[in-house]
C-alpha cells in the first residue's frame, strides 16, 4: 500500500524562526517515519526575510503555496531591523495578518496548560496555577487590526496645546456573521473539554462589544444551551487570569483583546517558548508558536523549540486527524520535561548544567523520546 503523503508549507520567517523550524521539521519527519506517512515540507518567504528579498512581507508565491498545501507551519516574523514609524513602510507583521486573511483563518486557538515539571517557572504561586488548562479562542480577521485607519495632518489641531497637527484613527468593526462563527467554534471546543465558555468584551464602552455579547448569547441559547456561559469585561478578565486562572476553560474574544489576553495567559506557564497555537478556518490551517522572533538570541542555538514542536502536535491533530501521533509528540515533550531536560529559558538554579540543552539538542531529545 502506498504511503499517505501530505504537503506542508513551511515558513521559517525571521530571528530564531529558521532554528526552531528546523527542530519542528525534525520531529515531524520522525513521526512520519514511525507512522509510515510522508510529510513533504517546502520553505517559503514571509515577514522581514520576504521584505529583504522581494520587498513584500507576503509574496504572492508564498500565499499560492500555502493555499496549495495541506497545512502551513510558521515559525516567527519581525525584528527591530524592520521597525519603522513610516506608515507606508512594509512591516513583517503584515505578512502574518495577510496570510491569515488570505487563507480565511478566522479562529486562533491558544492552549495554555501547566506542565507539572515547570510549575516553578511561573511567577504565580503553585497553588494558584495548579490545574490550569484553558484555551483562548481569538477572532482573527476582524476588529481594529483590519479596520479602516489613517494618519494625516489636521490644520485645526496644529498649535493646539503645543501640538503639531498630526491626527490618526483606527476603526474597530465587526459583522454579525463574524461573531457567530467564532462563538460557534468556542462552544464546540467547550463541548470537548469542560463545557464552559467565558465570553470577553467591553460592553460598557464599545458598540461592537454590545453586538458581540448579544450574538454570543443568541448562538448559545439556540445551539449550545448545555454549555455554561459567563460574560466578563476585558479588564476584569485580565485581572482574573492572574487571580484564578484554573477557573477558566474556553475563553472567546475579539482580535485585539485576544492578542493581549493570550500573551498574558501564556506567561502564566513561565515561558512563551512553551506555547503553540492553531489558526483555523474552513480550509488550509496554520500552526505557529505563540512567542516572537527573539532576534537578540537568533543564531546562538539557545532558543526553545518546544512551542514549535507543539505546533507540529496541533497540526497533526487538526489538519491530519492524526490524534494518536499528536499524542506521541505531546507525551514525548512531557517526558523530556519530567526527566529534567531544559532550554535556558525554562531552566532554574536546580537544573544540572548537563541538562540545559541548546535548540538543536532539545529537538534531538524529543525525537529520542518519540
Amino acid at each position: 500500500m502506498a504511503k499517505a503523503t501530505y504537503r506542508v508549507c513551511t515558513l521559517p520567517g525571521d530571528g530564531i524562526g529558521p532554528e526552531i523550524m528546523a527542530e519542528g521539521k525534525k520531529v515531524l519527519a520522525a513521526v512520519g517515519e514511525k507512522a509510515g506517512v510522508d510529510f513533504v515540507c517546502e520553505d517559503h518567504l514571509i515577514g522581514g526575510a520576504a521584505i529583504d528579498t522581494c520587498g513584500s512581507p507576503l509574496p504572492d508565491s508564498t500565499l499560492d503555496a500555502a493555499k496549495a498545501s495541506n497545512a502551513v507551519l510558521l515559525a516567527s516574523v519581525g525584528g527591530p531591523k524592520w521597525d519603522s514609524t513610516d506608515p507606508n513602510a512594509p512591516r513583517p507583521e503584515q505578512g502574518l495578518l495577510g496570510i491569515r486573511k488570505g487563507l480565511g483563518l478566522y479562529t486562533n486557538l491558544r492552549p495554555v496548560k501547566i506542565y507539572d515539571a515547570l510549575a516553578g517557572a511561573s511567577t504565580l504561586r503553585p497553588e494558584v496555577i495548579k490545574g490550569v488548562d484553558l484555551v483562548i479562542v481569538r477572532e482573527l480577521t476582524g476588529g481594529l487590526y483590519f479596520g479602516r485607519r489613517e494618519r494625516f495632518y489636521d490644520e485645526a489641531g496644529a498649535g493646539a496645546n503645543g501640538g503639531r497637527g498630526q491626527r490618526a484613527y483606527d476603526t474597530m468593526e465587526y459583522r454579525e456573521y463574524e461573531v457567530e462563527r467564532i462563538a460557534r467554534k468556542a462552544f464546540e471546543a467547550a463541548r470537548k473539554r469542560r463545557n464552559k465558555v467565558t465570553s470577553v468584551d467591553k460592553r460598557n464602552v464599545l458598540e461592537t462589544s454590545r453586538m458581540w455579547r448579544e450574538v454570543v448569547h443568541r448562538v448559545h441559547d439556540e445551539e449550545f444551551p448545555e454549555v455554561e456561559l459567563e460574560d466578563l469585561l476585558v479588564d476584569n478578565t485580565a485581572m482574573q487570569l492572574i487571580n484564578r486562572p484554573a477557573d477558566f476553560d474556553v475563553v472567546v474574544t475579539e482580535n485585539m483583546f485576544g492578542d493581549i489576553l493570550s500573551d498574558e495567559a501564556a506567561q502564566i506557564t513561565g515561558s512563551l517558548g512553551m506555547l503553540a497555537s492553531a489558526s483555523l478556518g474552513d480550509g488550509v490551517s496554520l500552526f505557529e508558536p505563540s512567542a516572537g522572533s527573539a532576534p537578540d538570541i537568533a543564531g546562538k542555538d539557545i532558543a526553545n523549540p518546544l512551542a514549535q514542536i507543539l505546533s507540529v502536535e496541533l497540526m497533526l491533530r487538526y489538519s491530519f486527524q492524526m490524534d494518536e501521533q499528536a499524542d506521541w509528540v505531546a507525551n514525548a515533550v512531557r517526558s523530556v520535561l519530567d526527566d529534567g531536560w531544559r532550554t535556558v529559558d525554562i531552566a532554574d538554579d536546580a537544573t544540572p548544567a548537563d541538562h540545559v540543552l541548546g535548540c538543536t539538542a532539545m529537538g534531538d531529545k524529543v525525537v529520542e523520546y518519540l
